[in-house]
């Protein structure tokens, strides 16, 4: 790409992040009520979010592998109970994440 290219595609990149970042500000400003099925949508659609992330982890254990989908379970089995225990979901998403990384990367090699 040349440099005016370039320049172009940052912009576009810039404008389009600008907009989708405005637009709810435009969509609904602060005097007028937010619509109830905005406010709906925003009670359960976290939930769904995770469940979907819940399905979208576990759709690739192969049960007849070597491991059959261990790393995966356990790491989700300790995230699930840390949650519970702590109530964080920071930390219960960091620390399934990182064991789920030293599993894979130096125990179920």
């Amino acid at each position: 790409m040349t440099l005016n290219e370039q320049i172009i595609t940052i912009a576009m990149g810039v404008v389009g992040v600008q907009f989708c970042r405005l637009l709810p500000f435009w969509l609904f400003p602060a005097n007028r009520p937010i619509p109830a099925y905005i406010r709906y949508l925003g009670k359960v659609l976290p939930a769904a979010m995770f469940g979907m992330l819940v399905v979208y982890c576990y759709k690739n254990i192969d049960l007849l592998s070597q491991y059959h989908g261990l790393p995966d379970i356990l790491a989700g089995s300790v995230t699930l109970i840390l949650h519970l225990w702590k109530r964080n979901l920071f930390l219960s998403m960091a620390v399934g994440t990182l064991l789920y990384m030293l599993l894979v990367q130096k125990i179920f090699v």
